[in-house]
């Protein structure tokens, strides 16, 4: 059960991180030095103040670069890389019983891979909301997200099981308006298209 619940946790960071890099290294750090939880002896400088004030920096600049408009879209997919990249080492981080060579092949397939579909889920959110909105809701968006992303990250090292289920209920949520937007812009792309031929088969006598 340890084992499970070690790796939901580090599974439930990554994808949070997939959202915003820093906050889950700066929520791990802030337990670990707190004493809540244990981390392998490899990324114990975590749990250093060093290491606390150098996240709590580049959390603030990450989270306020989000609310500039356009600049979060871009900020999303430079981050994607780096996010896969967090996820992976906070995996590797909290998987403390487990065998080192074990615990990396976990951290790389687990973790990048939740850091990865978190990333994709920010991507969508962002470009649905450019879409609908051209970029006026993109603030609120990045606020939301950023509150998200330290809810969730709380969250998974105090009830794991219930921030993975947030997770998956969030992308669930995001495909499902994504496909419902692509789908609602497919029809009136086919609309004027049918329109377009209808009107100029109409004029074909008058021009001739």
């Amino acid at each position: 059960m340890e084992y499970l619940l070690s790796l939901l946790i580090g599974v439930s960071l990554s994808a949070t991180s997939g959202f915003r890099i820093f906050v889950p290294l700066l929520v791990l750090s802030i337990f670990s030095l707190a004493g809540w939880v244990e981390l392998t002896p490899a990324f114990s400088w975590l749990g250093t103040y060093p290491a606390l004030a150098a996240l709590s920096v580049a959390t603030i600049l990450e989270i306020t670069a989000y609310f500039f408009p356009y600049m979060d879209n871009l900020l999303a997919a430079v981050a994607a890389p780096a996010g896969v990249l967090a996820g992976v080492l906070i995996t590797a981080a909290v998987l403390v019983d487990f065998h080192p060579m074990l615990a990396w092949a976990l951290a790389i397939v687990t973790g990048g891979g939740a850091a990865l579909g978190g990333s994709v889920v920010s991507n969508l959110m962002h470009t649905g909301s450019t879409a609908v909105s051209d970029g006026a809701a993109n603030p609120v968006l990045s606020a939301v997200e950023s509150l998200f992303a330290v809810i969730n990250s709380f969250l998974a090292l105090i009830i794991p099981v219930l921030a993975f289920l947030m997770l998956l209920v969030l992308a669930l949520i995001v495909f499902y308006i994504y496909r419902a937007i692509r789908n609602k812009r497919r029809g009136r792309f086919k609309s004027r298209k049918i329109f377009l031929i209808l009107t100029g088969i109409q004029n074909l006598p008058a021009n001739l």
